[in-house]
């Protein structure tokens, strides 16, 4: 094979356990929570002032716009308060930081990187590019969520990345978001809970629609299919498990909005519905072309809600609106599906490993449903006989899809290699890499999962191939090599 010039570089974004999220603390049960306000009732004001003083000296220059996060915690947990009675500023908002904690969301991990052109290229030297890079962020309890640096390509491949705020955010779910009543009742069918089966259950998910307008809200669903906030069970249980699933997918699919004063680096997507609440893992960002010129960033992601995990979507056109997406079909299983860049012969593709050890290809005229599968390469050489995947979404080059992938070897060792598809018929492989491309040297094995190197997208710019890659779940650093390099090493 011809040699490649693989050059690694020396910047290294380790995790930073000072970087936390403000977030609401869970009492787990009612009676804790009434235990905790009667507690806080009992206070004097004058102890109330002084602890309420103590708390902002130690937390307020930790977050942004502090005691408004303290304010809408104590709506949230008024209820426990018993009486009606008139409370004071001071007592509310203590009372809201008894119900608040910081989550150290690198703590443990910050890896699985993927690389985007930045929506903003403006006031850049010649030759350079502005980049967002998405990472998964890993804290306490393994929970995942996604967080973002922005930095910049120079025109000689150097690569720079900006120092990230201190604080970070959550986003806010955006008001009046509405749901589209056929495209919900298409998915509600895939799941088989909206079909002609003849049962009451069945019955529910069509006479719910049928009740609502084109377009519809969360709480309209909710009353449609007889579940409030304080429901209380009075169906038989089949039909009350399908209500829960109906508003579960309703859950699954919303719209989630950062302030529009935040910097990038500042903004978190921590796990936010049913489906992922155990993590969003492995975001493979990129940026989607329409055939009228339009553009959106996409990414593909695992949800895990602790027992099972599931491919997953979500878009933005800006990075401070996001719209996160259920997949639907047989065709979504496993991790690390990668979407391509834009449509090939009408139709949306998609590179996948349903079995587990296999790459594969699919097509779909929607987004969000994809029914067949067909088999495009298999582990061959020993560095990747235990399974194949992808490393993110396929690259357009003048040579054919450019596609980068990870293969697992003897001892579970994973390296980064490469492989090139037809431009215009990505069914066919044309070019394969015979040796990797990284593999993990004595500086990168060690880490929460030793003998790792792994990619959730990279970038091509300059006539170099940009390649951000974790190191053994742990840290992420980048490499870069020349493309020509790559793509006439093909084999």
């Amino acid at each position: 094979m011809q040699e490649i010039t693989v050059q690694r570089t020396n910047l290294t974004l380790c995790p930073d356990r000072t970087r936390v999220l403000i977030r609401p603390f869970d009492p787990i049960t009612d009676e804790r929570g009434a235990n905790i306000c009667a507690q806080v009732m009992a206070l004097a004001e004058r102890d109330v002032r002084a602890l309420l003083v103590q708390v902002e000296a130690g937390f307020s220059e930790r977050h942004r716009k502090f005691r408004e996060f303290l304010r809408r915690r104590f709506e949230q947990v008024r209820r426990y308060v018993r009486g009606d009675q008139e409370l004071s500023e001071d007592r509310q908002l203590l009372l809201g930081a008894y119900f608040t904690h910081e989550y150290s969301l690198e703590a443990a991990a910050l890896f699985n990187p993927s690389m985007v052109p930045h929506p903003d290229q403006s006031g850049l030297p010649p030759g350079s590019l502005r980049f967002v890079l998405s990472l998964r962020a890993t804290g306490e309890g393994h929970i995942s969520s996604i967080s973002f640096r922005t930095g910049i390509v120079d025109a000689n491949g150097g690569i720079m990345i900006h120092p990230p705020s201190r604080h970070s955010i959550e986003p806010e779910p955006e008001p009046n978001a509405s749901y589209e009543k056929r495209l919900f009742e298409r998915k509600l069918q895939e799941l088989g809970l909206a079909g002609d089966f003849g049962r009451r259950a069945g019955d529910l998910g069509r006479s719910a629609l049928e009740g609502l307008g084109d377009y519809f809200t969360l709480e309209e669903l909710r009353a449609a299919i007889g579940l409030s906030e304080d429901h209380v069970p009075s169906r038989d249980q089949e039909t009350e498990s399908v209500a829960r699933k109906i508003l579960a997918l309703a859950q699954s699919n919303y719209d989630l909005e950062f302030a529009p004063d935040s910097r990038l680096s500042e903004r978190v997507l921590f796990p936010f519905a049913p489906s992922h609440s155990n993590g969003i893992e492995d975001a493979r960002f990129v940026l989607f072309q329409e055939e009228d010129g339009t553009q959106t960033y996409c990414a593909t992601y695992t949800a895990y809600d602790g027992r099972m995990v599931l491919p997953q979507f979500v878009e933005t056109p800006d990075f401070l609106h996001f719209k996160f997406i259920t997949l639907n079909g047989p065709a979504v299983q496993n991790k690390g599906m990668a979407l391509f860049p834009r449509r090939i012969n009408g139709l949306y593709a998609m590179l996948g490993r349903q079995d587990t050890r296999n790459i594969y290809v699919m097509f779909s005229d929607h987004l969000h449903f994809w029914h067949t599968t067909q088999l495009l390469v298999r582990p061959q050489f020993p560095w990747e006989l235990v399974q194949l995947g992808n490393c993110g979404s396929p690259i357009e080059t003048e040579a054919g899809w450019l596609v980068l992938s990870h293969g697992v070897g003897p001892m579970r060792k994973y390296c980064i290699s490469a492989f090139l598809l037809d431009r215009d018929d990505p069914t066919k492989v044309i070019g394969r890499l015979r040796e990797p491309l990284i593999k993990p040297n004595e500086d990168e094995r060690e880490g929460y999962v030793p003998n790792v190197v792994y990619s959730c997208g990279s970038l091509a710019h300059g006539g170099r191939l940009i390649i951000p890659y974790a190191i053994s779940d742990y840290a992420t650093t980048f490499a870069t090599a020349p493309l020509d390099e790559v793509l006439g090493a093909m084999e």
